[in-house]
């Protein structure tokens, strides 16, 4: 597997990291923890290092997951983990943001037990707090870097001017959003700036949630559990529609002898050296496929045709319930 640093502060990762997030949370039942822990193992030893988890994800479930799954390999793996949600105590639910140092300090010690660490690799706010200034966040990821807890601070969904006023306190090392074939609004401003300022980029979801892998159609049916039950992207008559773009990928992967996932993986690897794309799955199969990305080279003129053949194509439905959408690009 290939290396990439995410950003100037030399955090060397795989080329492809694995979100571990939908083995817990999100996207149907949870599996069975033996099954996660030999996926995240089979993930080592084919060469991922770079591990994406959160204290919502679960929530606590999927950390404890992480942390038992990586132990036996804690030094040649990075782990992010984040932290920026209220969490009612009795029910686990999620109850707001919260970034106020003290909190994020004790997010960290609760995240370094259930981890079976004594450092987080790269610490992200997972939303920005709008009751909090960015500096004082910040200023705590910072003293937690001074402490020897963290290594490297990220944001998750944040705007530009957020990065830029966090970057002036604690550099940041990388920037979680989601980009993909189907979601490139990060293009307009947001890796411009991260280009700028040496901030590595983390997409998530860069299958569009599955959907660019073609294993999703309108019919699908998704369990009462699964998140994609509430994303206006995911109606069937928005399925529908944004077929387009499934037959897009899918073209160039025949051509490439490649899968449809692959070639939505190639196209993120190709378009800038410092994005890790971090693709989740519950399959050994589908790891296998993901991991397989990271050899596939496109050339310029299939990117261009991508392009051409992508700027014609209108995807339909948000990618967030509203409520949801409020909570990025602050």
């Amino acid at each position: 597997m290939k290396k990439r640093n995410l950003g100037k502060n030399n955090l060397e990762v795989s080329a492809i990291g694995l979100g571990c997030m939908g083995m817990s949370f999100g996207l149907g039942p949870a599996i069975d923890r033996q099954q996660g822990i030999s996926l995240i193992r089979a993930a080592v030893e084919r060469g991922v290092t770079f591990f994406d988890t959160a204290e919502v994800y679960g929530p606590f479930t999927n950390e404890e997951l992480v942390g038992e799954a990586l132990a036996p390999f804690r030094k040649q793996v990075v782990i992010a983990t984040k932290f920026g949600f209220k969490l009612d105590p009795s029910t686990g639910k999620q109850a707001g943001l919260d970034s106020r140092p003290e909190h994020i300090k004790e997010v960290a010690e609760a995240s370094l037990r259930r981890l079976k660490t004594d450092v987080i690799d790269l610490f992200y706010q997972h939303r920005v707090d709008p009751n909090v200034p960015i500096e004082d966040t910040a200023g705590a990821v910072k003293d937690l870097i001074q402490a020897g807890k963290v290594r490297h601070f990220g944001l998750s969904e944040a705007g530009v001017r957020t990065i830029r006023r966090a970057h002036a306190v604690q550099p940041l090392t990388a920037l979680q959003s989601e980009y993909s074939l189907w979601w490139r609004e990060p293009e307009a401003e947001v890796i411009p700036t991260l280009e700028e300022l040496g901030i590595g980029f983390v997409p998530f979801s860069p299958l569009g949630k599955g959907f660019l892998t073609g294993t999703i159609s309108e019919d699908t049916k998704f369990d009462k559990s699964d998140f994609r039950n509430v994303v206006p992207r995911f109606s069937p008559e928005n399925r529908k529609a944004n077929q387009a773009v499934v037959d897009l990928v899918g073209t160039l992967a025949k051509q490439k002898k490649a899968t449809p996932a692959q070639i939505a993986l190639a196209w993120l690897l190709a378009q800038k050296p410092w994005i890790v794309p971090i693709p989740g799955t519950t399959k050994l199969h589908r790891l296998e496929e993901n991991i397989g990305a990271a050899a596939i080279e496109l050339t310029q003129e299939d990117l261009r045709q991508i392009d051409n053949a992508a700027s014609k194509i209108a995807v339909q439905g948000a990618r967030y319930p509203e409520e949801l959408q409020k909570l990025v690009g602050r």
